[in-house]
């Protein structure tokens, strides 16, 4: 029976962004908390929340009650149609956006928002071009991954992609492309060279800016502390639309309900994902502001999708809602984040190769150098895999000790699930700090 769960699998699956052959991958069979099992019993503490999205942890049966009770009422129902769910859903949301987003439309996943808010922004202004960051990931599909376009998932298919989409600089301190002295002045850089792109790209062409409210999969890069501000008033000032990408950031996992409620914003357009469900069923939202769902009163609004408004997946995410908040797992996630971040500070001192943490609440990244002054990484960026050495020793190091993250290059990402303890953080660092030691042997 073991081995029917990976042969199968394997004989008659395909596996995301992974050549098909020579692939060995775990063969989970449960999962409670912040862990999960194969096949042989072995215990994975899960130091990236899988994929930065079970939140609320594993194996809450809340979630299993919460959509059992909705699927003895009903499990579907066409998008066209009024839901008690749908409604509750759609108001709780309403209610812990910032700001004046009033309104959802519900999507599959993180990609579909990102597809309906560029379509979306292109209909409201009647523009064409969303300028988006070189270092970030919207989503797989085809406008999402036009968008994430420094991003190497979308290279083998950038000649096919959506057009008008411009991309910029982003505000990377560590490595600033404008070699500045603090990250201050880097925001400045990065804000003047969005501006004169702005400029060049002609203003009344440009629909959306789209960032997401906090980086992820690209190195947690953070932003400076006025930078999403300045954001918002550059949009005001040449009429462009601001669309929040929270797939990642959202549901608390930042210290915050969302990552722009650091930074006093609000946007135009959010999209969710992610955390909205934990990872549970699956289910995105796009929130629109007040304005714009009013313009849509007289207007008709083309975007649609057979699954939207999902009741199964509605309740899953009312209640997972409920459970983040009856946890206070967001305030969770800031003072486990605020550990996080002092524990990973002592580390510093036993391991050279540690360039830089950066982090917010339960999302953050270490880079792995070479060298600390000449920030030379372990591993390259798009790194062929014949210079994969070190990050394919420390990917393995991982899984044998018994822990699932992701290492990326020269990134490991450590993004638990928000209910995590200062004893399981205290194991998963303990983990870390063995891969690292093989890092440090790189050092010069």
């Amino acid at each position: 029976m073991n081995d029917d769960i990976k042969k199968n699998s394997l004989d008659y699956t395909l596996f995301s962004w992974s050549k098909q052959g020579n692939l060995n991958p775990i063969q989970v069979t449960h999962a409670k908390g912040v862990y999960f099992y194969d096949v042989d019993g072995k215990k994975y503490l899960d130091f990236s929340s899988q994929l930065m999205n079970v939140n609320i942890g594993h194996g809450n049966q809340r979630i299993t009650e919460a959509v059992s009770k909705q699927m003895q009422k009903i499990s579907y129902s066409f998008p066209g149609t009024a839901t008690d769910i749908r409604g509750k859903l759609g108001k709780k949301l309403a209610e812990i956006t910032p700001g004046n987003l009033s309104k959802a439309l519900f999507t599959i996943g993180g990609a579909e928002a990102i597809e309906n808010a560029i379509k979306l922004a292109r209909i409201y202004t009647g523009r064409h071009k969303i300028i988006t960051h070189y270092r970030s990931y919207h989503g797989a599909t085809y406008g999402a991954i036009a968008a994430s376009g420094g991003d190497p998932r979308n290279h083998p298919v950038d000649t096919q992609g959506v057009p008008n989409i411009i991309h910029v600089e982003n505000p990377y301190f560590y490595r600033c492309p404008w070699g500045t002295n603090s990250i201050e002045e880097c925001g400045e850089m990065a804000l003047a060279h969005l501006e004169r792109v702005i400029q060049f790209e002609n203003p009344e062409s440009v629909a959306a800016i789209l960032f997401e409210g906090e980086s992820g999969s690209s190195g947690c890069i953070k932003y400076p502390p006025f930078y999403l501000k300045k954001i918002r008033e550059l949009c005001d000032k040449y009429g462009i639309l601001m669309i929040d990408d929270e797939v990642m950031s959202g549901f608390g996992r930042t210290g915050k309900m969302f990552a722009i409620d650091h930074h006093g914003v609000t946007p135009d357009i959010m999209c969710l994902a992610k955390g909205l469900t934990s990872g549970y069923l699956p289910l995105g939202a796009m929130m629109v502001t007040d304005t714009i769902a009013n313009y849509f009163n007289e207007n008709p609004m083309i975007l649609g999708l057979t699954y939207s408004a999902h009741a199964t997946c509605c309740a899953a995410a009312l209640e997972n809602i409920k459970i983040i908040e009856d946890g206070n797992l967001v305030e969770n996630a800031a003072k486990m984040g605020a550990y996080m971040e002092a524990e990973i500070e002592k580390l510093k001192a036993k391991h050279p190769s540690i360039g830089d943490f950066r982090n917010t609440g339960l999302l953050g990244c270490i880079e792995l150098v070479k060298n600390r002054e000449t920030k030379e990484p372990i591993t390259p960026w798009n790194a062929k895999p014949s210079d994969m050495e070190a990050t394919q020793k420390m990917a393995a190091k991982i899984r044998e000790l018994g822990m699932f993250t992701f290492v990326r290059w020269n990134w490991i990402f450590i993004a638990p699930p928000l209910i995590i303890t200062k004893d399981e953080i205290n194991k998963g660092l303990k983990i870390i700090s063995e891969v690292i030691s093989i890092a440090d042997e790189y050092c010069n």
